[in-house]
């Protein structure tokens, strides 16, 4: 009976290792220049985090969900640094819960095949439990995901997304915060490192020359290193893998 046990867990550690790692790379700031456009050439099923009610953002994000790929707000969220100028669609902590709701409802009633959010910028709001409450209480109405971007280690966001029952993910590179290709190849690098060793990953870029350059001669890596790049419901449990077609559905 040992014998067999023995093997069985042998068995089973073998197709784990085995068990092909997924990597999803998140186009952050589109909607605002003309040029963003050139992010739709980037290889592979990158997902698209779109800002609301910007000149470009409905079209682009039209273009994407098109083309099949993923497509999520980035809603902007208010920062730690007192930046004020936050854009359209922005969700701040002197709102109440009315308001909060009202304004994530605009944003998807302007793009509704977007299948969730996730923030830009937010170094405080994410850190404050009740603005992500109610975040988080109507996304889970919605049947919407949540990324979290991570900009401050205090985010409080997927401890509130998991107790509202919000699937819910968070980033964990940032690849071109230096754009230079020296830069961001060392990025993509310990993204393959770090999907290799955890199954999964997700990385954020954005919609700089410099980076769809990169990128589009890094992504051919992953597959080199038996990598699978896939949207980001991908990453979710398989229960939520038809997302996007359950909101193209509804539209």
């Amino acid at each position: 009976m040992r014998i067999l046990l023995t093997i069985l867990l042998l068995n089973f550690a073998a197709i784990c290792s085995a068990e092909q790692a997924k990597v999803a790379i998140i186009i952050d700031d589109i909607g605002y220049r003309k040029s963003d456009v050139a992010t739709l050439s980037i290889p592979g099923d990158i997902t698209f985090a779109v800002l609301p009610h910007t000149p470009y953002g409905k079209s682009l994000a039209q273009i994407a969900y098109q083309s099949d790929h993923d497509v999520i707000l980035h809603i902007p969220m208010e920062s730690s640094n007192g930046n004020k100028v936050l854009g359209p669609g922005a969700l701040t902590s002197d709102m109440d819960e009315t308001t909060i709701r009202a304004t994530l409802a605009s944003a998807f009633d302007e793009i509704p095949f977007a299948i969730g959010i996730n923030n830009h910028m937010g170094s405080h709001l994410t850190t404050l439990y009740t603005p992500m409450a109610w975040t988080m209480r109507y996304l889970k109405e919605q049947d919407m995901i949540f990324i979290d971007s991570v900009t401050t280690n205090k985010s409080k966001a997927r401890n509130v997304a998991r107790r509202f029952g919000v699937p819910n993910l968070g980033r964990r590179i940032f690849l071109d915060n230096q754009l230079d290709k020296e830069y961001i190849t060392q990025q993509f690098n310990a993204l393959i490192k770090l999907a290799k060793r955890n199954k999964k990953a997700i990385a954020i870029a954005h919609p700089h020359p410099e980076t769809v350059a990169a990128l589009s001669l890094l992504i051919p890596q992953l597959k080199e290193n038996n990598i699978e790049l896939v949207g980001i419901s991908q990453l979710m449990p398989s229960n939520l893998k038809n997302l996007q077609n359950s909101v193209a559905q509804t539209d």
